[in-house]
Formats: C-alpha cells, sequence, structure tokens
C-alpha cells in the first residue's frame, strides 16, 4: 500500500468520523428544540376529555367535575324533577334551546341532555361568569321547582339549565360536547358516537 492511499484511507476514515459525530451532536442539540413544542402535561390535561362514573350518583344528587378549567355539573335527576320541567316553560326565556352555541344538537330537546335523567352542565352563569349554587328544594308557594341560583346578581336556571326570563343572565347554562361511553361512564369533552 503506498502512502497516498493511505492519506487517502485517513482521510475517509476522519470524514466519515466527523459526519457521525456531528449528525449525533446535531440529533443531541435538536431533541431539547422538538421537546420543547411538545404541549406539555399541564396543556394536554386542560384539554383532555374527563370520565365521570356515575354508577354512585343518586338521584337527586350532583357532582362538579373541572374541564378545560370549566366547572361542570353532572347531575342525576329524579322522576319528580323531570316530571317539574314542563310547568316552569313559560317563565323561561329560551324554553326550547333555540340558542344552538348553547348546546350540542343532540341535547336540543326538553331535558337538554342526551338521557334524560343525567343531566351535564357548564356551571357558569352565562352574565359574568359566576358559578350558580344549587337549589333543587322545590318551594310551590314562591313557584320555585327546584335548580340553580346566581347569588351575585339572582340570576335563575331550572334543572335543565334553562335561564328564567328577567334576571341579567342572557341564555342558558351551556352543555359541553360529551357522551355516554357505557351506561355508568360519561366522557366529557368529546361527542363522537353519542348514545
Amino acid at each position: 500500500m503506498t502512502e497516498d492511499d493511505l492519506d487517502r484511507n485517513r482521510r475517509h476514515f476522519l470524514t466519515v468520523a466527523t459526519l457521525v459525530t456531528g449528525a449525533a451532536g446535531a440529533g443531541m442539540v435538536a431533541i431539547p428544540f422538538l421537546s420543547s413544542l411538545k404541549p406539555s402535561a399541564r396543556a394536554q390535561a386542560l384539554g383532555a376529555p374527563v370520565e365521570v362514573p356515575v354508577s354512585s350518583l343518586q338521584p337527586g344528587e350532583m357532582v362538579r367535575v373541572l374541564w378545560r378549567g370549566k366547572l361542570v355539573f353532572v347531575m342525576r335527576r329524579t322522576k319528580e324533577m323531570l316530571a317539574n320541567l314542563p310547568k316552569v316553560e313559560s317563565e323561561l326565556r329560551d324554553p326550547n334551546s333555540d340558542v344552538l352555541t348553547q348546546q350540542p344538537e343532540y341535547a336540543r330537546n326538553a331535558t337538554r341532555s342526551v338521557k334524560p335523567q343525567f343531566l351535564v352542565v357548564e356551571g357558569s352563569c352565562t352574565h359574568l361568569g359566576c358559578a350558580p349554587l344549587q337549589d333543587f328544594e322545590v318551594r310551590p308557594a314562591e313557584g320555585w321547582e327546584g335548580g340553580f341560583f346566581c347569588p351575585c346578581h339572582g340570576s335563575k336556571f331550572d334543572l335543565a339549565g334553562r335561564v328564567y326570563k328577567g334576571v341579567p343572565a342572557p341564555s342558558n347554562l351551556r352543555v359541553p360536547p360529551y357522551r355516554f361511553v357505557r351506561d355508568d361512564l360519561i366522557l366529557i369533552g368529546q361527542d363522537s358516537g353519542a348514545a
């Protein structure tokens, strides 16, 4: 082997070694940069659907969950609560849920729900975003069939989240997208495959 061949082999080896080392170094620099483009676990959690088991939820009970930083009420209505819904329709601003942006199409019904016994609404008053309080006690003398009351400015909503006339809140409580994964499990934030 001549000295020229030996020099050529060394140059070739050094060129390949330099390229491999440079590529590895570029990869090591790129990994943190590319990782920074991925949403954080907190950001992913804020947008992720939320599972709500409802098997232990008794009629007349309600749970509160957070979805995308919003409070959501999940309530299991009694037969009496459902029977009282038509009694207040004449006192409601939007009894037929005509404002389409307030609920998905599958919840545009008298109960504003997929299954009548379960109500799923955002717990944020449509006036200024306060959290309405539950007031499920029926008081016929006051004309109250149960529902939600916002103590900040006096807005009232029935047990389907529909707003009463003459209160500051302009519209019904919003129904988030949701579906039943099983009879005992609601997925809030995803409505494909709604039953």
